[in-house]
């Protein structure tokens, strides 16, 4: 007989479409699925597990739509950097990655974005270097120990220095090897069932990183395979001028040209976009992954989301990778998020329920996933984010998805995943946290040996 999970008590922000929430409401997980949520408590069978949710805000767990899990091993490099001088920095300590070092950066970033209310992280690796072994595997191990769902996007780079691109050719690989390393990487893990916890995208991973044969290629790949397509782009100005010199086109122009524009994308940050180019978006349904602690860290500019949003694009948000976005969470996006739309557009450019749209429902669109995740809805999968605002830091603050969004980020008093609890009372439930933190603080140490990097 399978048993069922009641939280009762709780807030409750369904981020339905009618938006409807619950002062005082009661939710029901059986089967890994949403069977109920309302008003008031819920009737209780023996068997139920009951959770008290009094105090606290429920919420559909977060989708991060683009992270590189692998810098987890190298944050708190190139400080002062813009994104090309920050690469030309990291490629070089990148190239030292293997499996063990990946699979350590990977689990401890998974733990943190598990702990800031994240269920669904899309990460995009693009770094093989020679001999490093199975690092996207890795990855995938990393997130089914963690206990999250996984959206591996396979990256891919073949365009190194020697063609004019940025990373050394070292690091690149050749467009058929990309290519085929890509259709590896579907045959073996990619499970499309509503419910998977693996799903693969094909993700070359940019304008100056790669060849238009590869961006091409790698979309008729994907389109093939019915995986969806991902990709940085417009995340700064030096992109911009570096394609229209290339190509006599802006980055999205050059991305319709290489069709990367359609429902089955997601761009990753799309900064720099002219009014033209975010009507090419939306006639599109092309989908943009915000990254705004990122876009800060590195001084790339603030992405026009109110105007996204305005024009219909689907926009999710993004904790990207740990070495341009130390802090590595997902929830604490939601504020970040608010907070530079509005230096941006003013006080009423982005509302707290916008936000959390953005952090939900918003990045289930951008990875396809809306039918099953994003909301608290029967019928949809049971993950979800119990929020604790018990505490002094949010006690007073009267809407509490205001405190969720403006206020510090709350400790979680659950996070399931599928009905299963990933994090409970602030810790995680499958993973050790101590020992977690020191395999990465060794994997961090021997990457920085290997590039002949002394540090503190």
């Amino acid at each position: 007989m399978v048993t069922r999970t009641v939280i009762q008590g709780a807030a409750i922000a369904t981020v339905d479409g009618a938006g409807t929430e619950y002062v005082d409401g009661h939710l029901v997980v059986e089967g890994g699925r949403i069977t109920a949520v309302g008003s008031g408590p819920s009737p209780l069978g023996p068997r139920d597990t009951v959770v008290d949710g009094r105090g606290c805000l429920a919420t559909p767990g977060l989708v991060n739509t683009h992270h590189h899990l692998y810098q987890w091993a190298t944050r708190g490099y190139a400080q002062q950097s813009s994104l090309f001088n920050w690469l030309v920095e990291l490629y070089p300590v990148w190239a030292g990655l293997d499996e063990d070092i990946t699979r350590a950066a990977a689990t401890a970033g998974l733990l943190r974005l598990a702990q800031t209310g994240c269920t669904t992280a899309a990460d995009h690796h693009y770094v093989f270097p020679v001999d490093g072994g199975d690092l996207l595997g890795a990855t995938v191990d990393a997130a089914s120990a963690v206990g999250l769902r996984l959206h591996a996007v396979r990256g891919s780079m073949d365009r190194g220095i020697s063609h004019g691109g940025l990373p050394p050719d070292s690091l690149v690989e050749t467009t058929d090897g990309a290519l085929a390393g890509t259709q590896a990487a579907i045959d073996r893990w990619h499970d499309p069932a509503p419910d998977s916890a693996t799903r693969v995208a094909v993700g070359p991973c940019s304008p100056f990183s790669v060849s238009p044969e590869l961006m091409s290629g790698a979309a008729e790949l994907g389109r093939a395979a019915g995986v969806r397509l991902h990709t940085h782009l417009a995340e700064t100005l030096d992109e911009e001028v570096q394609c229209l010199a290339e190509y006599g086109c802006t980055p999205v122009e050059y991305a319709e040209r290489t069709g990367w524009l359609g429902p089955d994308v997601w761009l990753a940050h799309g900064v720099h976009l002219s009014d033209a180019g975010i009507a090419a978006l939306a006639a599109g349904r092309t989908g943009v992954a915000h990254c705004p602690t990122s876009n800060a860290r590195l001084g790339a500019g603030v992405a026009r989301v109110a105007d996204l949003l305005a024009a219909g694009v689907p926009v999710g948000l993004g904790a990207d990778g740990a070495a341009s976005n130390e802090d590595g969470g997902l929830g604490g996006e939601l504020r970040q998020a608010t907070y530079l739309a509005r230096l941006q557009g003013g006080a009423d450019a982005l509302d707290v329920r916008q936000a959390l749209w953005l952090g939900t429902l918003g990045g289930a669109l951008c990875l396809g996933r809306a039918d099953d995740l994003g909301s608290l809805e029967p019928g949809k999968l049971a993950d979800v984010a119990l929020w604790d605002l018990t505490g002094v830091a949010h006690a007073g603050i009267a809407d509490p998805v205001a405190a969720l969004v403006l206020g510090a980020l709350p400790p979680l008093r659950l996070l399931l995943v599928g009905g299963r609890a990933v994090v409970a009372d602030g810790r995680p439930a499958h993973v050790d946290e101590e020992a977690a933190a020191r395999d990465l603080a060794a994997a961090s140490t021997r990457l920085a040996a290997a590039a002949g990097l002394i540090r503190w």
